[in-house]
């Protein structure tokens, strides 16, 4: 009877163990996971204060504020070694990464032209991507890493700034889509959409 008891114990751990691993498999091939919403366009340009006319300037100004008893307070950004940590999970099971929801909104893309982090001195050096952007053309990472990754003989490297919100990214088989950065030359926007999350990324030809 132990005997028995022990067998059956044994054949079932090693059945989860296989299924978990086959899920695992399933899900870096096929691009499972949390994600699998894929933005149907890139985000808008950042409305700052210079774009602005001047009867727009309060009311955006007004918008950033911090909100008080309404559960709605804009997060400001903690602090690490003198440089400002930003928390962008906003919603409960939420990435603290930038990410878009469902209704098209990207979360995190609200840095101003003039960011200096987005400078180039040569935007654009080996040339602009031109395999398409958009839900319309979905690329599979096909190896690399965060400083030099690459699919369809194209490659790109992920943003310095950006290099924490890629930690969990499969280089080998996760769905790529690509748009374009409408705030800082010589950038696009890598967006994962089986994290659902999103960096910068500089084309490397």
């Amino acid at each position: 009877m132990r005997r028995t008891l022990t067998i059956s114990i044994a054949l079932a751990t090693v059945l989860l163990v296989t299924g978990l691993a086959q899920e695992r498999k399933g899900e870096r091939e096929h691009g499972g996971g949390r994600g699998q919403y894929i933005p149907p366009h890139g985000p808008p340009p950042v409305r700052t204060p210079e774009r602005q006319a001047p009867a727009q300037r309060g009311a955006a100004q007004e918008r950033q504020a911090p909100a008080r008893g309404n559960g709605q307070e804009r997060q400001m950004p903690a602090q690490r070694n003198g440089e400002q940590v930003r928390n962008f999970s906003d919603q409960p099971g939420h990435p603290n990464a930038p990410h878009v929801h469902t209704d098209g909104r990207w979360i995190g893309h609200d840095y101003g032209r003039d960011d200096p982090r987005f400078h180039l001195d040569r935007p654009w050096p080996h040339g602009r991507f031109t395999l398409g952007f958009g839900p319309q053309h979905v690329f599979h990472l096909q190896g690399g890493n965060r400083e030099r990754f690459w699919f369809n003989g194209n490659y790109f490297a992920v943003a310095p700034f950006d290099y924490g919100y890629v930690g969990d990214w499969y280089w080998d088989s996760d769905p790529i889509v690509i748009y374009e950065d409408p705030d800082h030359p010589g950038w696009y926007l890598a967006y994962n959409a089986r994290t659902g999350t999103y960096v910068h990324v500089e084309y490397l030809g």
